[in-house]
């Protein structure tokens, strides 16, 4: 089968079509027949040697992509019958695992990690919903905020920040989202409750619009101890890149990682469910052939993205 994948790491230009064995799937998972896949940062994290360390153990091509939908076209022993040959789906995936990432026209993935496709959805719209939305759902776990309770988000514009307004919305909770003058009307359509400016003074103008302070933030902007200013005495900020620093006034920091919940079912079918109701917006800032896959990496890496590249895969010719 083809594939895209980097043999050395660099930009967008290192990655390749290369050819994989077919691929099978053993207990426990399920072979999918890749329709789209979505351009995440951690694509490019894996692109460009960022990740070199935690993909030593694995034989190049590495290939990246942690979101794919498609359609099951084989199923391993050892299932529950829950899913089948035939059925739309989406899938949340690890490039660390032998069976790489989901750039690929096939892939193995546990049957955990695979629930059916929202129904409405087009596979490009379909493959950007589950690893945004499960970081997201992830954080709200953490910081656990009732009902009524008000919660600060970062990057709000972007594919995570919008998650997080909608999800933290879903969740009774009160929002106040960062955006520039072009953004305000896409945050206040996601769902935003006060709408600041953005950028080096956002928890200084988090603050204006909310005196007494938020009782969570989510970082999705990556600005770390910027934002700490704006959380209320023993709040909470998730961040979503590994940072933790000690901080006072009993603040507390949940760094999130994605990974630790791939095959968490039940969150999974929760996110789709919510998709399939229409309280999460599935965003596709730009579709691109296979062929251009570099491309897909240049139009994010560029920023300032709404959304996410998705690359189709269906131009690949059959075997």
């Amino acid at each position: 089968m083809k594939a895209i994948g980097v043999v050395e790491y660099g930009g967008p230009e290192a990655l390749r079509i290369v050819e994989l064995p077919e691929p099978h799937p053993g207990k426990g998972e399920v072979r999918i027949r890749v329709h789209a896949v979505t351009v995440n940062p951690t694509d490019i994290l894996i692109r460009n040697g960022s990740q070199a360390e935690r993909l030593k153990h694995l034989p190049p091509p590495y290939v990246p992509g942690m979101d794919a939908a498609g359609i099951i076209d084989e199923v391993g022993p050892g299932n529950d019958g829950r899913l089948k040959v035939g059925d739309k789906v989406i899938a949340v995936v690890t490039p660390l695992s032998p069976h790489k990432g989901a750039y690929a026209e096939q892939i193995i993935v546990p049957a955990a990690s695979v629930v059916l496709a929202p129904s409405k959805a087009s596979f490009a719209e379909a493959s950007t919903l589950l690893m945004n939305a499960l970081t997201i759902r992830l954080a709200l776990d953490a910081l656990a905020l009732q009902p009524g309770r008000t919660v600060a988000i970062t990057g709000s514009a972007g594919a995570v920040g919008g998650f997080a307004i909608e999800l933290a919305k879903a969740d009774g909770l009160r929002v106040v989202a960062d955006a520039a003058d072009k953004d305000r009307e896409l945050v206040k359509s996601l769902g935003a409750d006060l709408v600041v400016e953005r950028g080096d003074a956002v928890a200084k103008n988090i603050r204006a619009a909310v005196p007494e302070g938020v009782h969570g933030l989510i970082d999705a902007a990556l600005q770390h101890e910027k934002t700490v200013p704006a959380i209320a005495d023993g709040g909470g900020l998730v961040t979503l890149r590994g940072w933790t620093q000690p901080l006072e006034r009993g603040l507390s920091v949940h760094p999130v990682m994605v990974g630790t919940a791939l095959t968490d079912t039940a969150r999974l079918e929760r996110l789709r469910d919510q998709a399939e109701a229409g309280a999460l917006t599935l965003r596709v800032a730009k579709v691109f052939p296979a062929s251009q896959a570099a491309e897909a990496h240049r139009l994010l890496e560029a920023g300032g993205v709404r959304g996410r590249p998705v690359i189709d895969f269906m131009d690949f010719s059959p075997r």
